[in-house]
């Protein structure tokens, strides 16, 4: 019996030991443990709008019912061109926001230039409520979910969808701010990261599986979610990847250091890797190297991590901006303890782990975004706060 206790004992140190430093390591990649998700992430009934075009007008499908009712699908149709009522639903604390939309097609600038304040979030991963709560505690929208930035800029570094369970609802929220904003003379931003180019391209291997019955209970597939004929992915297709704001450069991943010596412009490259948002990347034979460069996944701006590899130096990282006339490079992907300044102020770091819409995580994970505003940079808290950088 003693040497059973002997044994048990060394047991539950070692155990206790291997626990220590796997908790170590998952905190020191940024990253945290899960605790169960809430049934309500999985619920359906109320799912949508999901808008699709059909010959001359548009049809909007939404699922109702439940599992032991039944579901059934409530469809609308529009004409092309008519005013669409969008009411959005959410679950998790069964609310519910509405506004009124004509989908067509709208221009989207790379460079702005007006000196207003700026507010840039990323990789919120098809968390509505986070994205949500962060937006009303920066005072971006009101408690409404009514725009309230004036003539500001909101930017959105990419990566809006993927592994949450409320990328519908998230992604009508952008949808309606993005109306409203150009009302108030300000401006929401939807940049493309990584994670919208794959599910472009039908790559849904990151998504919540709730949306495959999603897909299913409307007739379609996951991609025909996002497919040119659908409302928001007509709309996704037509965002950029890089844009120019008051001086400032936002792109999702980064900039590699041979994008200083194309002789393209911040257009041209935008439609470069635009014309691919729809294409499967692979290395082709004779792939030309200035598109196998901006479009590869491990090169491309939507996907670059090299800065954070000791892969692009000081100077490489200024002859970049200086390239694009830009004064700093803004960028998300990878994650972050903290929004930070890094290169001596030249580049700012977003990507922070936001907290799961219907689970909980331990260390727990905590909104963060940077305000620009005259010059001056804050590291903005989910609680409001704002820290100097």
């Amino acid at each position: 019996m003693k040497a059973i206790l002997i044994y048990l004992k060394h047991f539950l140190v070692v155990s206790a030991m291997i626990l220590g430093v796997g908790f170590v390591v998952i905190v020191s990649q940024k990253g945290s443990i899960g605790f169960g998700k809430d049934t309500l992430a999985h619920k359906v009934g109320g799912e949508g709008p999901h808008l699709f075009y059909e010959d001359n007008y548009i049809s909007s499908l939404t699922i109702k019912g439940g599992r032991e009712q039944g579901f059934f699908i409530e469809e609308t149709q529009t004409t092309v061109g008519e005013p669409i009522d969008i009411s959005v639903y959410f679950p998790f604390d069964d609310s519910r926001f509405s506004f009124q939309t004509t989908p067509k097609p709208t221009a989207t600038p790379v460079h702005y230039t007006d000196n207003q304040p700026i507010f840039a979030l990323s990789d919120l991963e098809g968390n509505y409520k986070a994205f949500r709560d962060m937006l009303l505690t920066s005072e971006i929208v009101d408690k409404q979910l009514n725009w309230s930035f004036g003539e500001g800029h909101l930017v959105l570094i990419g990566d809006m969808v993927d592994r949450g369970d409320s990328t519908t609802q998230l992604l009508w929220l952008i949808y309606k701010l993005e109306q409203e904003a150009l009302l108030a003379g300000g401006q929401v931003h939807y940049i493309i990261g990584n994670h919208e180019i794959k599910n472009l391209q039908g790559n849904f291997r990151s998504a919540s599986n709730k949306y495959i019955p999603i897909a299913g209970l409307l007739g379609k597939t996951q991609y025909n979610l996002f497919d040119s004929n659908s409302v928001i992915g007509r709309w996704l297709e037509n965002k950029n990847t890089l844009e120019l704001i008051n001086g400032h450069l936002f792109v999702h991943g980064g900039l590699h250091p041979d994008i200083a010596t194309l002789d393209m412009d911040l257009q041209q490259i935008n439609d470069m890797i635009k014309s691919e948002y729809r294409h499967y990347y692979y290395p082709k034979k004779g792939h030309h190297p200035t598109e196998k460069l901006l479009t590869s996944t491990t090169t491309g701006p939507a996907w670059y991590r090299g800065l954070f590899k000791g892969e692009v130096s000081q100077q490489q990282l200024a002859e970049l901006l200086t390239k694009f006339s830009a004064n700093a490079l803004v960028v998300g992907h990878t994650i972050q303890f903290k929004v930070n300044k890094q290169f001596d102020g030249k580049l700012f770091a977003i990507d922070v782990k936001h907290p799961g819409d219907y689970q909980t995580n331990f260390p727990s994970k905590s909104s963060e975004g940077l305000l620009i505003n005259q010059g001056r940079y804050y590291r903005v808290l989910d609680d409001g706060q704002k820290i100097a950088l």
